[in-house]
């Protein structure tokens, strides 16, 4: 093997390497502010590893699927999963919209043009940092903010918003659900986080079913190593970072998150 056989012999491993590494870091940023870190892993995914908007999008959605079903046993000894679901009407309320907001972000997403898509996600990448901003810090009274018949219209109606995004950025959608589920429902900031990755679950689901009729969605076949690495590298990433919680101060991490995503956005904006 000549050298330069050798040079293009190294780089699906510098690739592969490159997505365990920015795996592990979106993971381990996700799991500082208790997300999974999808937001930050899309615009990696179209920035540094040149996929196509949806294409990106699909590879994110299965990623945030790892994640998420992970994330779910490792919350089980901070929440009892009894605990969770003796919330079943908070979680179906809010599935009621989320469902339905999936099948249409997903169906949506597949007939946007690619430059209008890539605009899309960076007007979304913005809305993701006004939130970690303002509403990523919100705290709990124990009392929700409606209740009764506008209680459940308000859920569904924000679950379907939420489920919208989550399926047109691939993302779990936790960083939309929390703050909803402490202002609407009450929940406390802890069982908000397990109900989230309980109606996440099922909403990435049907997301991903809908994408899974689109041709893009080879995609994961294609890429079925580097998807398989760069989602065990968030798995890691996000415990490490979960075990970090409270090392930087929220006042000074979530700013620079929301830089990050801005920074992103703009980026994503002018992507060709």
């Amino acid at each position: 093997m000549n050298e330069t056989d050798s040079s293009q012999a190294l780089r699906p491993k510098r690739r592969l390497a490159a997505a365990f590494g920015g795996g592990g870091l979106i993971g381990m940023l996700g799991g500082l502010i208790g997300l999974g870190g999808a937001e930050f892993r899309l615009p990696l995914l179209i920035g540094l590893f040149r996929f196509p908007a949806l294409e990106a999008v699909i590879l994110n959605k299965a990623m945030s699927l790892v994640v998420v079903a992970s994330a779910l046993p490792f919350r089980a000894n901070s929440v009892p999963l009894a605990e969770v679901v003796g919330q079943w009407p908070v979680i179906a309320n809010l599935l009621a919209g989320s469902l339905a907001g999936a099948w249409f972000g997903a169906g949506w997403a597949t007939r946007l043009r690619a430059e209008l898509l890539y605009r899309v996600i960076a007007i979304l990448l913005v809305g993701i940092a006004a939130v970690l901003l303002f509403g990523h810090d919100v705290g709990s009274s124990g009392h929700s903010i409606l209740s009764g018949l506008w209680q459940v219209s308000i859920g569904v109606l924000a679950g379907f918003v939420i489920g919208v995004v989550a399926s047109l950025m691939g993302v779990a959608g936790g960083e939309l659900l929390i703050p909803t589920l402490i202002l609407l429902f009450g929940a406390d900031v802890k069982l908000a986080g397990s109900l989230s990755l309980a109606v996440s679950l099922p909403t990435m689901i049907v997301g991903f079913a809908r994408y899974s009729r689109d041709q893009s969605f080879a995609v994961l076949g294609r890429n079925s190593t580097f998807l398989l690495i760069m989602a065990g590298g968030s798995v890691v990433g996000s415990f490490i970072g979960a075990q970090l919680v409270g090392t930087v101060p929220s006042s000074v991490l979530l700013p620079l998150l929301a830089f990050m995503l801005i920074v992103s956005a703009v980026k994503v904006w002018s992507h060709r």
